[in-house]
């Protein structure tokens, strides 16, 4: 059976329709995950989805265990991952509901384990021209349209160390660098994906503009009422993309590690 793995960002801590199978714990040899992992099964697929911050959401993004999330999807059989992620726009016309299917990163993160070789398995270089899945990029499009969901089709997603919000500079910067949408948890959930040969692919929802875009401050409260009023589209977006997903694929990203290692 086909497995899809899914992780939830803010407001978004399960998949409605799902015909839940049971909850599984997992535990890696990166330590533990951020919750158990919900099993249940969509039109013969099976479903794994995993709470980003923990289901009370008590875990910040700079402390999230990416290693351990991404590795257990890989126990679990996992061959796609759709990640959701909050996001603020930066683009010129990026209002706060808008959702981007982005198709490049920028990774501006610090301090987090972003890597399974650090050396004791040899070293290993991924190509990571193309950062998101263009198969599952595709479908989620032609998902959006099925399901008359509006999506922006592609983007650059900055990621953040957090968990503090930006500055009006840094922002600035950003849209100098190109970027389109800043976040905290996009990296290293898409390069760790791709070291497992995971495909991989995100959905971001814009729930604020980034500073200095607009005059008023910035609050987690405005976050979450745009997450909210988002929440019914993204799992109408879910369910439409968990039927058109089939076991083929022609990317490259299930053989990531071939001539990747020295």
């Amino acid at each position: 059976m086909l497995k899809i793995g899914v992780i939830g960002g803010s407001g978004l801590y399960g998949i409605k329709g799902l015909l839940l199978k049971n909850k599984k714990k997992v535990s890696t040899p990166f330590g533990k995950p951020s919750d158990q992992y919900v099993i249940g099964e969509s039109g013969g697929t099976e479903i794994i989805f995993l709470p980003r911050h923990g289901s009370r959401h008590n875990i910040p993004p700079h402390e999230i265990n990416y290693r351990a999330n991404i590795w257990g999807f890989k126990m679990l059989g996992v061959t796609r991952i759709i990640s959701i992620n909050a996001v603020g726009g930066i683009k010129k016309g990026l209002k706060p509901g808008d959702i981007v299917i982005p198709d490049q990163t920028i990774d501006m993160t610090k301090n987090r384990k972003s890597t399974f070789y650090d050396g004791k398995e040899g070293v290993v270089h991924i190509d990571f021209t193309e950062p998101y899945c263009p198969d599952i990029r595709r479908i989620l499009m032609k998902a959006g349209k099925n399901a008359k969901v509006a999506l922006k089709d592609g983007g650059t997603y900055v990621a953040v160390e957090g968990p503090r919000l930006e500055t009006a500079s840094e922002i600035r910067s950003f849209a100098i660098l190109g970027g389109d949408i800043v976040g905290m948890t996009g990296m290293p959930e898409a390069s760790l994906a791709r070291e497992l040969e995971i495909c991989y692919s995100g959905i971001s929802v814009v729930a604020n503009y980034a500073a200095g875009i607009k005059k008023k401050k910035l609050t987690t409260k405005e976050v979450m009422e745009a997450i909210g009023a988002s929440t019914e589209k993204i799992k109408r977006l879910l369910k439409e993309t968990f039927a058109l997903i089939k076991e083929e694929n022609s990317c490259a990203c299930r053989e990531a590690l071939k001539e990747a290692r020295i």
